[in-house]
This record gives C-alpha cells, sequence and structure tokens, in this order.
C-alpha cells in the first residue's frame, strides 16, 4: 500500500482513498518512454518519487520541454487525453528513476463523476498546470534568449557542473541548438562558463545569476 499525496489525501472520501491506495505502485527506470505522440491516455499518473519531463517535437526536429511532473504534480497532456480524448501532442520520458501509480481510465473516470475531493484536486492540478504553461509561452515568445539560458544553467547546475547537451538546453529554453551554441560562447569569452562535451562548467555563477535575474 502507497502513501497519497497529502494534497489528494485531504478531501478524499474514505471509500475513494481505499480505491486508490490499493491500485498497486511500480518503478520505472530511467530513460523510459511513457508516451509518444498520436498515444493515447490509459491512466492518470500519481508520481511518487523523481522526475518525468513532457517535451514537444516540432517536424524540424526541435524540441521544447514542456514541463516536468514531479512528486504532486499532474500532467496536463494526460488530464486533457482522460477529460476530452485527446491524442497526446508531446512525448513524456523518465527523467530518473520514477515511483509512480496508475489510476486506470475507468477509475478515474468513475472518481472524477462521484467524488468532488477527487474532482477538486484533479481540476486544481490542471490549472496549476495550465498556468505554467501561459509562463512557458510567454518566457519563449518575449524573453531573451539568454536570460533563459541563464536561468536554464542556474537551475540544472549541482555545484558548478551542468550535466546537458546543447541540444538539452535548447529543448529546456525553447531555442535552437545553434542559438545556445552561440550563447555559451559569448559566456565563455567573458569567462562565466566553459563548454565540454555533455555538460557546461559554471566558473562565474554570480554574474549568470545577476542575468537570470532579469527576467523577474
Amino acid at each position: 500500500m502507497w502513501t497519497l499525496p497529502p494534497d489528494l489525501a485531504r478531501d478524499l472520501a474514505p471509500e475513494s482513498r481505499k480505491l486508490l491506495t490499493d491500485l498497486p505502485n511500480r518503478v520505472v527506470p530511467k530513460g523510459q518512454v511513457l508516451f509518444r505522440a498520436g498515444d493515447l491516455a490509459q491512466g492518470f499518473v500519481i508520481v511518487l518519487s523523481g522526475r518525468i519531463e513532457v517535451r514537444l517535437t516540432a517536424a524540424s526536429g526541435r524540441e521544447i520541454l514542456l514541463y516536468a511532473v514531479e512528486p504532486g504534480e499532474s500532467c496536463v497532456q494526460t488530464t486533457l487525453g482522460l477529460m476530452g480524448d485527446e491524442p497526446y501532442s508531446g512525448e513524456a520520458m523518465t527523467a530518473s528513476e520514477v515511483e509512480l501509480v496508475l489510476i486506470p481510465r475507468p477509475i478515474f473516470a468513475r472518481l472524477l463523476d462521484s467524488d468532488p475531493g477527487f474532482r477538486a484536486f484533479v481540476l486544481r492540478a490542471f490549472g496549476q498546470r495550465m498556468a505554467e504553461l501561459t509562463q512557458l509561452l510567454e518566457r519563449v515568445a518575449f524573453g531573451r534568449v539568454e536570460v533563459r539560458l541563464a536561468e536554464a544553467l542556474l537551475d540544472l547546475a549541482e555545484g558548478e557542473l551542468v550535466q546537458a547537451t546543447q541540444a538539452e538546453l535548447a529543448a529546456r529554453i525553447g531555442s535552437a541548438r545553434e542559438v545556445v551554441s552561440r550563447r555559451l560562447e559569448a559566456f565563455a569569452r567573458q569567462g562565466w562558463v566553459s563548454v565540454e562535451r555533455g555538460h557546461v562548467r559554471l566558473h562565474d555563477p554570480e554574474e549568470i545569476r545577476r542575468l537570470a535575474a532579469q527576467a523577474m
């Protein structure tokens, strides 16, 4: 038996709580695709630990990281698929080992209809996700690339090291790899970073932090 997230458990009816906690949890290794564009949602995922990343890929091959799903968060594409019968438009992959529970579609529909607490949880999580996607759209449409890149470097840094390729950084900020490469070269000329194969080393995180603060 697994433990419900507090935000979900708070308002659930006792019978709904038992129905959910009786569902099996499973561990999915890093790098596994959970759904692809065109797939239909099979159920609602609750993440207990780890991180899932949802990306959108254009016909040109360019990617953008739409959002990540971590414990206590939901996948807006799955919610749309279950509530509106819409196929997935993006792809979800585990960015780390993930422990999760899948609420099958019939149980999800039943709880959505019968339990106001469950319905409130789903709609609240959906609203938060839509707000985050709107913020992403604003940053991509109106934010400067170098500011978004500085934010991404700080978010991903473990100490002074960012374990990410230029293509991964480009997907994260909604830009092209070539653009990220030019911006990193500019950062390197100023002594802020050095670029090595598969990662970026931060030499002056304070300057990068000052640049990232311009997004606020």
